[in-house]
């Protein structure tokens, strides 16, 4: 089996290293983190209008750049590098995973939402009894009209302060 990089995939593995040699630096980080929000959105609106790696792994149909799985590992790993504290995971991995797979109703506006650096997701999952175990799953939702009722407690949801949409685990 051949596990090396396509040519576009490498191309996207430099331009993310690139830019953030450039414009990420430990103490430009270390600020952020030391004043609201707590990350850098001109950082983030420049992954999104000048890289583009908020699409790399959604479908050209859905305005991203046709990647999947291989390409959010490659942007992970040079974030990962970098320490990048801006809500990649959350957003482009979590709730753009969801929103591609789940396919709930106005998940294509969303997606493009996301692309366009505008959505900002929040996975809320973990909740102080449970011991991050889904079996142990406290939080419930209950159907009302046309949507639905969120009654329960869930703790350490990072990127909530900031996020505009939150993915939350609940039975239903």
């Amino acid at each position: 089996m051949d596990f090396s990089f396509t040519e576009e995939q490498s191309m996207l593995r430099d331009t993310v290293a690139s830019y953030l040699a450039d414009n990420y630096g430990f103490d430009q980080r270390r600020a952020a983190l030391g004043r609201e929000p707590s990350w850098r959105p001109d950082v983030w609106s420049a992954f999104a209008d000048e890289l583009g790696i908020l699409g790399a792994a959604f479908p050209e149909a859905l305005g991203g750049l046709g990647g999947g799985y291989t390409e959010n590992m490659v942007v992970m790993e040079e974030l990962g590098k970098a320490l990048v504290v801006e809500p990649y995971l959350g957003t482009v991995v979590i709730g753009g995973g969801f929103l591609k797979h789940g396919a709930p109703a106005g998940a294509e506006e969303l997606i493009g939402q996301i692309i366009a650096g505008k959505a900002i997701f929040a996975f809320a999952y973990a909740e102080p009894q449970g011991r991050y175990n889904v079996r142990d799953l406290k939080t419930t939702a209950r159907k009302d009209g046309a949507g639905y009722v969120l009654n329960g407690h869930k703790a350490v949801v990072v990127g909530a302060p900031y996020a505009t949409h939150l993915v939350v685990t609940a039975r239903t």
